[in-house]
């Protein structure tokens, strides 16, 4: 009777080992970064007008497919409200995930753009180096924490003949990351085009 005993109690030892090892092998889910083809660029006249569209496209997301960015043209000593659009074009629009714009919007917490320019292309805001204008950018939305998203910004160009570029960047700052002072350089770039401009 004790052999069948020990036998069971063995038994059952081996298969609390063998489960636990399961357990330990079970994959961790992490989150993945959003995959996005297309950024799309509205630039609205504040005094009426037809709005501008540009794009930056990137076929295969991260894959080998060189990316494309349109130019952007701007007319002189106008002032603009860009919005930002963003798709995930591997997908078909009827999927949830193709919009990304709502995710980041839903997700502000985790998301902030940052612009970078050259020095003469607008009049405000004036400081063009992303490194540090964070402040210096007018932004018209923010998260639910109140600190600035950038889906949403307002831009006064300067003089005619004014050319240079036009940096969007789009960082993902979870875990706490984003706050008062974090900056381009915290977090993970969703995006990061570099436009030609030119103002006429």
């Amino acid at each position: 009777m004790n052999c069948f005993k020990y036998a069971f109690l063995y038994t059952a030892f081996l298969s609390l080992l063998f489960f636990s090892a399961c357990e330990d092998d079970d994959p961790v889910v992490e989150e993945v970064p959003e995959t996005i083809t297309t950024t799309i660029l509205t630039f609205t006249p504040a005094g009426g007008g037809s709005p501008l569209t540009f794009e930056a496209n990137d076929p295969d997301g991260d894959g080998p497919a060189p990316k494309t960015l349109d130019d952007i043209e701007l007319s002189a000593n106008t002032t603009y409200t860009l919005t930002l659009e963003l798709l995930n074009e591997l997908l078909d629009p009827s999927d949830e995930e193709y919009n990304i714009t709502a995710e980041v919007e839903e997700e502000g917490e985790e998301h902030m753009f940052f612009f970078g320019w050259s020095a003469d292309v607008f009049t405000d805001p004036t400081n063009g180096d992303i490194q540090n204008n964070r402040d210096d950018v007018n932004y018209a939305d923010e998260d639910d924490g109140g600190l600035p998203l950038g889906l949403e910004t307002t831009w006064t160009t300067g003089e005619a003949g004014s050319t240079g570029s036009f940096k969007v960047v789009l960082k993902h700052q979870p875990d706490g990351i984003k706050s008062a002072t974090s900056g381009v350089n915290d977090g993970e770039s969703d995006i990061d085009h570099e436009f030609d401009i030119a103002v006429q």
